[in-house]
């Protein structure tokens, strides 16, 4: 195996560091966009075609372009945030782009699964737009977004193997670098299985925190 223990677990920080960072931000923006979405639709409690017909679009559009299509294009845009187009703090900019439309509908598809009944019962006791958000919708699709969060998380993880094309590190780009590129099947299977291992834990962990809150 060409790669050492070191190189791995440098790559091992660099894909939880971009993609903790990038969850966190693309979570800051998926979410309310996803609230946005849910509450603008027809016959919800802030019914507004305009703000749906142009957020929903918009968000599909995001969402078609390739990851490693957005990557590219938005490295100008990039090193106006970060100061540089290369590295890991580069590769955070376009994965928030990338998640935070998939964690908007996602979130939109787990809020839509609340009953309208608990709604209608919070609009009869004169709860405010807000308070509806906040006490009823997000409370009741709690579990659902924990899940919806696990899946942004995983998808994530696989796109940070893709931001090794600026140079962003991670098990991913470790595993293109050199087990792909010069054709080390060891290194390979190790940093897969690097993979497999994490995404594993994503998702038990996810499911866990999920079945706890539903049986409050």
């Amino acid at each position: 195996m060409e790669i050492t223990a070191d190189q791995l677990s440098t790559a091992f920080g660099d894909t939880l560091y971009m993609v903790a960072l990038s969850l966190i931000f693309s979570g800051l923006i998926g979410l309310p966009l996803g609230v946005l979405l849910v509450i603008t639709r027809k016959g919800h409690i802030m019914d507004n075609k305009w703000i749906f017909n142009v957020l929903n679009p918009i968000i599909n559009i995001v969402r078609s372009v390739p990851f490693i299509i957005l990557l590219v294009a938005i490295i100008p845009f990039t090193r106006w945030i970060v100061g540089t187009g290369i590295g890991s703090n580069a590769a955070i900019v376009p994965l928030v782009f990338y998640a935070a439309p998939y964690i908007a509908r996602l979130v939109e598809n787990s809020l839509l699964e609340v009953d309208k009944g608990i709604i209608e019962a919070a609009q009869a006791m004169g709860a405010t737009t807000w308070q509806i958000i906040y006490r009823f919708l997000i409370p009741e699709g709690l579990s659902s977004l924990i899940l919806t969060f696990t899946t942004a998380t995983i998808g994530l993880v696989g796109a940070t193997a893709m931001a090794g094309a600026v140079g962003a590190g991670g098990v991913g780009d470790l595993a293109l670098a050199y087990g792909y590129q010069r054709f080390d099947t060891m290194t390979m299977v190790v940093t897969v299985a690097v993979l497999v291992i994490i995404v594993q834990l994503l998702q038990s962990t996810g499911n866990f925190v999920s079945r706890k809150i539903r049986r409050r």
